[in-house]
């Protein structure tokens, strides 16, 4: 999947003052990999995703490359493109195997 879309199945939105909270928490150090911040409801479940999760669902429009998603990533970050990528990948299989992601 080189241009991962969101499925139209999914309503989701963002959870921005909990967004700002979480980054603000992260600058400060504290572990921040369970707390959601995007909110997703299928089927009448709802489901959340963490930081860099979210930060990955935002982008997947179908415009985007898997490629250019590790890159915004690595420059909010500041890590390098190739530490991303391979964890990009295998959280988008995980949604597209879920079907919450289709090709773009």
């Amino acid at each position: 999947m080189n241009n991962p879309l969101r499925s139209p199945d999914i309503v989701w939105r963002v959870e921005k003052r909990r967004q700002a909270e979480v980054l603000k928490a992260l600058e400060a150090g504290e572990d921040v990999d369970d707390s959601g911040t995007v909110i997703l409801l299928q089927s009448g479940m709802m489901h959340q995703l963490n930081l860099v999760g979210g930060l990955i669902w935002q982008q997947c429009d179908g415009q985007q490359t898997l490629a250019a998603i590790a890159a915004e990533l690595a420059r909010e970050f500041s890590v390098e493109q190739e530490e991303v990528e391979s964890d990009v990948d295998e959280f988008v299989t995980d949604l597209k195997e879920r079907g919450w992601l289709i090709n773009g």
